[in-house]
């Protein structure tokens, strides 16, 4: 059996010093019939949907008014397909509160009751996206509200967002006991040059966190325990997740072409916008796929499993690119969690990520300039008009197969004039 295929919309809802911006707003979701039975006629199996603690709750203690959700929710339903409901994806939760403030996570678990106590028949629950990707672009780098830029920050960040999960599901198994936790998180490597290896391998035992918080793992023993109490964190802080494990249903994993990383020394050879370091040495942080051959999502999601023996998926699959080269990226990454499969990996689904597209995301939603890279459909023209990838879909979720012969081509990424430096080939060795 190969896995399942889902879908998901690209709906974060993020702040940028005291500015609200809506995905969902500037794609015309809200207001335009027929996405949900245009995205069934896909034929996909589950959908990642939005309840976003944001738009629902913006004032604090605020009366829901909860006709908008029922209505798509009920479509979904009467589709037979199984929604994924977030509750925060990307955001800092409504102006009242924020990643760094301390009722952050009792926020999210009154809100989390409040939509499971009106849909108590919804099963799958993702009560915060990308934590780990989230804190870094909030806490550590700056780019999204409250615009920190320190390791404590990320820190504090990270473990309220883990925090809130916890109490998430908490609180909805008061109302459903059999809620299950999808969780998400970008399935990333960083590889480096080897003077770099000991940066690397700080940020490829840090990009677990997320689930090992959740799984109770972070102990003493763990490698990352000095590292918070250096920061400060308390112990206590670390020992609550000890103590109210929450371990996924689900290990959701998001890939993306920028989900490997390199980092080189040689700074010349790089954009300054690349440029950064750790007070050690400076480098550069670029794509891997410019520089190396990456590790690819075959290899990331056996790491996974061997890690933690949980049910995987990949929750998100997109590559801003032409449609040609979006239908390779999917199908690529489908191929590769059907052999995964037959060799015994949990592997339960496949997402087709940004059904409707996607704004501004390449600037990292940092600027306002409605740029518009289209999903699986292509919204230009307030309308879904269906994208090569959706043809795959419907194809993969019908027949099991598709034997479109442009889909069999390597996509860009698999070519010589993809790379930044005319050395690149001999780094090859230098992967992490």
């Amino acid at each position: 059996m190969n896995p399942e295929i889902w879908g998901g919309l690209e709906c974060t809802i993020n702040r940028i010093g005291n500015t609200f911006r809506d995905q969902l707003h500037y794609c015309g979701h809200y207001t335009r019939t027929g996405d949900i039975e245009r995205i069934a006629d896909l034929g996909i199996r589950a959908l990642r949907y939005p309840v976003l603690w944001e738009r629902h709750q913006p004032l604090k203690d605020q009366v829901i008014d909860w006709s908008w959700a029922e209505q798509q929710l009920q479509k979904i339903r009467i589709s037979n397909i199984t929604p994924i409901v977030g509750l925060v994806h990307h955001g800092s939760g409504p102006a009242h509160t924020s990643l760094y403030n301390g009722n952050f996570a009792t926020g999210l678990a009154n809100y989390a009751h409040q939509v499971a106590s009106r849909f108590p028949w919804i099963e799958y629950y993702t009560p915060v996206n990308e934590p780990l990707t989230t804190a870094r672009f909030s806490g550590l780098y700056g780019n999204w509200y409250p615009h920190y830029k320190n390791a404590y920050s990320f820190a504090i960040m990270l473990l309220n967002q883990v925090k809130g999960i916890v109490l998430a599901m908490q609180a909805i198994r008061c109302i459903n006991p059999h809620a299950k936790l999808v969780q998400t998180e970008d399935l990333g490597k960083t590889h480096s040059t080897g003077l770099l290896t000991y940066q690397a391998d700080f940020e490829n035992e840090r990009r677990w966190l997320t689930y090992d918080l959740l799984c109770g793992r972070v102990t003493k023993q763990h490698p990352l325990w000095d590292y918070f109490i250096s920061l400060g964190i308390k112990e206590s802080q670390l020992t609550f997740f000890i103590e109210h494990t929450c371990v996924p249903h689900i290990m959701g994993l998001n890939y993306y072409i920028t989900s490997e990383r390199f980092l080189d020394e040689e700074l010349q050879a790089y954009s300054a916008h690349t440029h950064g370091g750790n007070n050690i040495h400076a480098y550069a942080d670029v794509e891997a796929v410019r520089v190396i051959k990456p590790a690819g999502v075959k290899k990331l999601l056996l790491e996974a499993w061997n890690r933690f023996q949980l049910p995987l998926a990949i929750t998100e699959a997109h590559l801003h690119c032409n449609e040609v080269d979006q239908g390779r990226w999917f199908k690529e990454i489908w191929d590769a969690c059907c052999q995964l499969k037959q060799t015994g990996v949990n592997l339960t689904a496949v997402t087709a990520w940004s059904l409707l597209g996607a704004y501004d995301w390449n600037s990292l939603l940092t600027k306002n300039d409605l740029f518009y890279e289209s999903g699986v459909f292509d919204i230009t023209n307030n309308v879904l008009q269906p994208t090569l990838t959706a043809s795959l879909i419907a194809s993969l979720t019908s027949q099991g197969y598709c034997d479109h012969p442009l889909l069999e081509q390597k996509g860009w990424w698999h070519q010589d004039d993809r790379l930044i430096k005319s050395n690149a080939s001999s780094l090859d060795k230098l992967l992490q």
